[in-house]
């Protein structure tokens, strides 16, 4: 049986000391050993921005795409095989700006995989300018008098789009983040886990201390039920979006796979495609 060493390979991150990215890759490898997978059994497919490496620095397949891309491929990865986990990881750049026509289709359309986005409210890939995630009034080289733009709420925005698997996180709690990482997984469905993973280089408002501050674990919230979307909104809107653990879990709504009509059970990426020369003929024939 895998355990989180067997996702490791020889691959040293490049991100900045002191990067919660660390923390993500972390807790995605010990998750995956902890729901019982092989490194043969895991896909992780990533965007562009420094989160995008992530897919090169763990022992599974791995798949680095295009900017705001990662989505679609994982979706078509986990279409193609049903048998592999599929995870798509990205910035907050990634998935709630160029990405985010995608993010909301996945998110209505269910499909069984897990979106972890590395939140860290700027562009630090780019050398610091705002994100979709960067607050009213945020300083930075393309803000220097501070953003006129409202930031996004991706956590409510999953809701008003059916998201069925809700979760937030913080880099620095590696037990809680792993956690949710295994429920995503576990999840029949979309998961949507956003995890606040501060910039030390260029983010220097939304710090590590800044979060200690400001976070609220759902845990400590007597009576939260994770399980009733309207309390799951009402809770984001009184603590402004500032709230850690499982968020919103509808296990009752079927996955994209199980309401397609003759989905094969058997992985195309196993199927035999070989077509006889007599049907081959027969479609080539209606184009010549």
């Amino acid at each position: 049986m895998a355990t989180f060493k067997d996702f490791r390979n020889n691959v040293k991150p490049n991100w900045c000391p002191g990067c919660g990215d660390f923390s993500v890759q972390a807790a995605m490898q010990r998750a995956a050993a902890n729901v019982g997978l092989e490194p043969e059994n895991l896909a992780v497919v990533s965007g562009i921005g420094c989160s995008g490496r992530i897919s090169g620095y763990i022992n599974s397949y791995g798949f680095h795409g295009i900017h705001g891309r990662s989505l679609p491929i994982a979706q078509g990865v986990k279409m193609a095989n049903r048998d592999l986990t599929v995870i798509a990881s990205g910035g907050d750049g990634d998935g709630f700006a160029i990405g985010m026509g995608h993010t909301i289709h996945a998110i209505r359309r269910n499909i069984d995989i897990t979106y972890i986005v590395m939140d860290n409210q700027i562009y630090g890939l780019t050398k610091g300018q705002t994100s979709p995630r960067s607050a009213a009034g945020f300083k930075t080289k393309s803000t220097p008098q501070g953003s006129i733009e409202q930031a996004i709420s991706p956590m409510e925005m999953a809701l008003t789009a059916g998201a069925t698997f809700v979760a937030q996180s913080f880099s620095t709690d590696l037990k809680d983040l792993t956690a949710l990482i295994e429920a995503g997984i576990k999840h029949k469905g979309f998961s949507l886990i956003n995890v606040f993973s501060p910039c030390v280089t260029y983010n220097k408002v939304n710090t590590y201390d800044w979060f200690k501050e400001n976070l609220t674990k759902l845990s400590d919230v007597e009576g939260y039920d994770p399980s009733s979307r309207e309390t799951a909104m009402q809770t984001l809107m009184k603590h402004d979006g500032l709230v850690t653990g499982l968020i919103y879990q509808n296990t009752e709504r079927k996955s994209y796979q199980e309401m397609i009509n003759g989905y094969s059970e058997a992985p195309l990426a196993h199927a035999d495609l070989t077509l006889d020369q007599e049907y081959f003929d027969k479609l080539t024939a209606e184009f010549v």
